[in-house]
């Protein structure tokens, strides 16, 4: 069965990466939820798409040059409706106890944001987190940047990785050849032109159109990231009853 993850949350009906999102997401009964991972000023975890806040907030500037306070002083979800005025920018510590408290038992795709800016030292901050107790959830490691997949190789050996990419060939090649990467996550136009054609877990972005998620369903690809969790639910439980 094609699993399907809440990209940033249930981004197309909240907003995104945020504790309604989230929550969104695992109440509809997603297969699992995608978050991304940025670091403070101060050194602290916090869970926004974006280096900077501009697009997703009411204020400006990079995560880097703000401390968690300052971060969680903007407002995160009016941009996206009235409805959600006053959403902040969760931690990450604040999203593992949303869904430890609503009893996830799905899978957690951690997406750290290293492969525009660097942030010494996040790979042993995420590490420790999750390792410092036993989750109701499966969790595993992405990014675009195979330095920090390679670094949570060493950190958690066990805990599968997997590689994102957009069209590069290289990347395909990279996670070709190198055997603790368990999964690629391309963009779903790269899955159609390749035709399937791989070896590797298969886990396209970002699968919104009814036609896109049929074409994963009938190739049976590993999984989807959708901003519409729900809907693509619904589409897969209506073709299972075919």
């Amino acid at each position: 069965m094609t699993l399907i993850f809440a990209h940033r949350g249930s981004k197309g009906t909240h907003p995104e990466n945020t504790l309604a999102a989230f929550q969104e997401a695992a109440a509809v009964g997603s297969d699992g939820i995608e978050l991304d991972v940025h670091l403070s000023k101060d050194g602290q975890l916090v869970v926004i798409h974006d280096e900077l806040v501009d697009r997703t907030t009411n204020g400006q500037g990079y995560i880097k040059d703000k401390t968690v306070a300052e971060i969680k002083a903007l407002d995160a979800g009016g941009w996206f409706s009235s409805e959600f005025q006053g959403e902040t920018i969760p931690t990450f510590d604040e999203v593992l106890s949303l869904l430890d408290r609503m009893l996830f038992n799905g899978y957690l795709n951690i997406e750290i944001k290293t492969d525009k800016l660097d942030y010494p030292g996040i790979e042993q901050l995420v590490s420790e987190r999750m390792t410092r107790r036993e989750w109701s959830f499966i969790y595993f490691y992405s990014s675009f940047n195979f330095a920090t997949l390679k670094k949570m190789q060493a950190l958690e050996p066990v805990t599968p990785k997997a590689m994102i990419m957009s069209t590069s060939q290289k990347k395909v090649s990279l996670a070709r050849s190198t055997d603790w990467i368990d999964a690629l996550h391309p963009s779903i136009d790269w899955v159609k032109e390749a035709k399937g054609q791989f070896s590797k877990k298969l886990r396209p972005w970002t699968v919104n159109s009814k036609e896109d998620m049929m074409y994963c369903f009938e190739h049976q690809l590993a999984g989807i990231h959708t901003d519409f969790p729900e809907k693509a639910i619904a589409l897969r439980q209506q073709l299972s009853s075919i």
